[in-house]
């Protein structure tokens, strides 16, 4: 084995290693997570573990581990109203409530409660962005053009709330869409959740970017919906692919659509948007067991 083979060897087993730790900590955040037992996870000595981790992902592990925590306990208490504080202090790791809300408010600025009343979405992505860069850099999962499937999606009735403007400011859509849906008892489980991709947030101004959060449902729509409108999927082929872990990889997900598989497939593009159908989401399942069906309108 050459030189040049052993280094790219060791530094493949050093991402592995580096990974097996990433997906650890996001399944087991509710956990307490000491140095001996990620170190062992990493099959690397205690002694370097630290120092491996922090050259590779750029932060120590133990800021990392605040960060995950931090993200999931804010998710929960953006959109997961049901939860108390305190069951969230728990599930997301912390000892006590008064130490979660400590540590919320010396991260945030914010206390755990004033963050759920008017969330400070702005201040919030810049955080986000740091930990989406280390996932999307050492978690990558890259989809594969032969996993793309062609379906006859059915017409599907949706209440759909069309997001306009700042996309760091979609939260706040999201939060008005899931009350609606839980006042009117259709929960994920029972009516199916999609997103219909009208706009790239890379490619328009952030004052006309577009987003559709919608739910499948026969229900009648009326003014009083809070914005909601009666719409369509319409019925029609699709290519679907199969998105597994946060949306930080989903670009990668619609570029092997359109990028890898759709020169070489013979296939002409609809006039409709891309949609999503999301099946498992985060916080509800760890952010490396999402899933989300990504779907191609074909004519």
């Amino acid at each position: 084995m050459s030189t040049v083979e052993s280094a790219a060897t060791a530094a493949a087993r050093r991402e592995q290693r580096l990974r097996r730790v990433l997906e650890y900590i996001e399944t087991r955040l509710d956990e307490p997570l000491d140095t001996a037992t990620l170190a062992g996870v990493a099959a690397c000595s205690r002694f370097h573990f630290h120092r491996q981790f922090a050259a590779l992902a750029g932060c120590t592990v133990r800021d990392y581990l605040a960060q995950a925590r931090l993200r999931s306990a804010a998710w929960r208490l953006a959109y997961r109203p049901r939860q108390s504080v305190a069951q969230i202090a728990l599930a997301c790791g912390y000892g006590s409530p008064e130490a979660f809300a400590r540590a919320f408010k010396a991260a945030t600025g914010q206390t755990p409660s004033a963050f759920r009343r008017q969330p400070d979405w702005p201040m919030w992505q810049a955080r986000e962005d740091a930990l989406r860069h280390i996932r999307s850099t050492h978690m990558p999962k890259p989809p594969v053009p032969s996993a793309v499937r062609i379906v006859d999606f059915p017409a599907t009735r949706i209440a759909l709330l069309v997001h306009r403007g700042d996309p760091q400011r979609l939260g706040e859509s999201i939060r008005r869409f899931i009350a609606w849906r839980r006042a009117r008892h259709l929960p994920p489980s029972a009516a199916a959740t999609y997103n219909l991709l009208y706009d790239d947030p890379a490619a328009v101004p952030a004052d006309e970017f577009r987003l559709g959060l919608a739910v499948a449902t026969t229900r009648e729509i009326t003014a009083d919906d809070d914005g909601l409108v009666a719409a369509w999927i319409p019925a029609g082929r699709c290519a679907v692919l199969r998105h597994r872990g946060g949306d930080d990889g989903l670009g990668d997900t619609l570029r092997c659509l359109y990028a890898d598989w759709l020169p070489d497939s013979g296939e002409a593009l609809r006039d409709h948007p891309p949609f999503l159908q999301r099946l498992a989401t985060f916080p509800d399942v760890a952010a490396d067991a999402a899933s989300t069906d990504v779907f191609l309108p074909l004519r």
